[in-house]
């Protein structure tokens, strides 16, 4: 099959099947065969994120505060609260998404602020099991040099 030359260069710029065939006043069968004989995937379903990676949405869903903390501004489970980072049809608590940026890694049980305000979701601050399980022993190994603190 034979594909317009102007067809394919929107196709593989990613434009919608829909767009195309509005655009340059075709039939979206014509689109469709053309995606197809030039073997380019099927269009995603559904609404796109206007976000292109997770760090996007998670910045984009944020406020930064001056000391250094970050306040979650963006959608909250309706029944928990939960603040959420919606990306690729994912859920992601924004406290987990926001541990897995910083570490490189995946938390281990509940990523928690270990700064002291609540709700706070900057990646420096958070503590998953084993973080908080080190920060207790650095604090007991420094109780028991220095005595406790008053």
């Amino acid at each position: 099959m034979k594909v317009r030359a102007d067809v394919a260069e929107l196709l593989k710029a990613g434009k919608p099947e829909s767009h195309i065939a509005r655009e340059l006043g075709v039939d979206r069968g014509t689109v469709r065969r053309a995606r197809k004989a030039l073997d380019l995937p099927a269009p995603q379903r559904g609404k796109r994120s206007m976000y292109p990676s997770l760090a996007d949405v998670v910045r984009g869903n944020s406020e930064q505060l001056d000391d250094g903390h970050v306040r979650w501004t963006g959608y909250r489970d309706a029944h928990s609260n939960t603040p959420l980072v919606l990306y690729r049809g994912q859920r992601i608590p924004a406290p987990r998404a926001a541990f897995q940026l910083h570490y490189r890694r995946e938390p281990v049980g509940k990523p928690l602020p270990a700064c002291g305000m609540h709700g706070c979701i900057a990646g420096e601050h958070l503590a998953d099991r084993p973080l908080r399980e080190a920060n207790a022993r650095v604090d007991a190994l420094y109780a028991a040099i220095f005595g406790e603190a008053s």
